[in-house]
């Protein structure tokens, strides 16, 4: 039977009250315009809970959201409030819960670009020099700059189409295997440029693998090493891990499962396997509290001068209702609040990770299970219920879709 928990709570330190709380005020921005007046609704927490219902419905094992709202600063006395629905593990039918760890995909984007972006602070790389400039003869076009890295405006194919065109069979080729940054950028360097450098916007992991190689080659240290430094330890992220190339998932944490492609087929439990297919594209473990606490920071400017975080939401058309700047995403939902982070999908987890404008209310959501688009579009609706409140009759109730998830990619 699954599991099913609402809870809304005080947080100030380390202490956990239950609090009937009223309306939160959260402050958000408007594209291309100064922060909106205007508070937040509260959570429409029965919303929450029904987006997570449904995902299950459609196959998936358990799902999860948690939303820390600061009512004056990011650090501030926050009300959370946690759903869960499910399991964690399909075998011993543990519940699955907000505390559990898990892979966070693509949302490492925004993790490696924070830190490139924290070295262009430092005056160790200019956005709009070229790569090949830092990284000699990686790359066969000397106009592809950082910024076009940073932004999916380089042209590079993304070499995960090819490697999992069949998804259970593409991923228990690549399990177990270790590779080096170089060879996953010469998979996609078999194939040409897929637009000229800057004229178009093409998501492409291979992007995030050109900026794992700046990171190593500007610091002379591994990205797990920059990660720890930069983000997790002054931030006190108790749950964020690079473990690259190891297998498991440290401590609590719940299980993925990959969808087969055939209807019907058995659910892959996918959860052990190196990411080394992704590394600093989609490698990171971490948790909700932890991807709430960095977005609030990063948006509030606790990790990036201004001016970075400026170059950051810097942003350009990504599709309906989206734009993307540099790592970040902006999704504008349907009741005018646009929303910043990132989404990941990798095998066995699809996860959701949004902030307002100003970092003061996060939702983190999450299910454990992947290549299933009908979940995918589902589990979208939790950034509606976690920031535009209970639905009004006169706008609908549904986030702009993503185009379907046909394999899984650290997108």
């Amino acid at each position: 039977m699954a599991s099913r928990t609402v809870r809304r709570s005080a947080v100030l330190g380390p202490l956990v009250l239950t609090l009937l709380a009223g309306p939160a005020h959260a402050v958000d921005g408007r594209p291309g315009g100064a922060p909106s007046a205007a508070a937040l609704p509260a959570p429409d927490t029965a919303g929450l809970t029904a987006v997570l219902r449904t995902a299950l419905t459609q196959g998936a094992p358990g799902a999860m959201a948690r939303i820390d709202d600061h009512r004056t600063a990011w650090d501030d006395h926050a009300t959370v409030y946690q759903a869960t629905e499910g399991v964690s593990d399909r075998t011993t039918r543990a519940p699955i819960g907000t505390a559990d760890r898990f892979r966070i995909g693509s949302v490492t984007k925004t993790f490696s670009a924070v830190v490139l972006l924290q070295l262009a602070a430092e005056g160790k790389v200019k956005l709009d020099t070229s790569v090949n400039r830092y990284l000699p003869g990686l790359l066969p076009d000397d106009r592809i700059t950082v910024r076009q890295v940073l932004s999916h405006r380089s042209g590079l194919y993304d070499y995960t189409y090819d490697m999992f065109a069949e998804s259970v069979s593409g991923f228990e080729a690549v399990r177990t295997k270790v590779f080096t940054y170089r060879q996953l950028v010469a998979r996609s360097l078999q194939h040409p440029l897929t637009h000229a450098p800057g004229s178009a916007y093409a998501y492409s992991n291979t992007n995030f693998v050109v900026a794992g190689l700046l990171i190593e080659k500007l610091t002379g240290h591994a990205v797990g090493t920059e990660y720890a430094n930069r983000v997790v330890k002054p931030l006190k992220l108790a749950d964020t891990f690079y473990v690259h190339p190891d297998m498991k998932i440290p401590g609590r944490h719940t299980h993925g499962y990959l969808t087969p492609d055939a209807s019907g087929a058995p659910l892959v439990d996918a959860t052990e396997q190196t990411m080394s297919w992704a590394q600093s594209a989609g490698a990171v473990i971490s948790s909700a509290r932890d991807l709430n606490t960095f977005l609030s920071a990063l948006l509030g400017g606790r990790l990036l001068p201004a001016a970075q975080l400026a170059q950051m939401e810097k942003w350009l058309p990504a599709g309906t209702g989206q734009a993307y700047g540099l790592g970040l995403r902006r999704r504008d939902l349907s009741c005018g609040v646009s929303v910043y982070g990132h989404t990941g999908a990798v095998q066995g987890f699809y996860t959701y990770a949004f902030t307002t404008k100003d970092g003061r209310r996060s939702l983190t959501a999450l299910t454990n299970t992947s290549n299933n688009g009908t979940v995918h579009q589902t589990m979208l609706r939790t950034l509606e219920s976690a920031f535009c409140g209970k639905p009004a009759t006169s706008r609908r109730t549904a986030t702009p879709p993503d185009p379907a998830v046909t394999n899984d990619l650290a997108r």
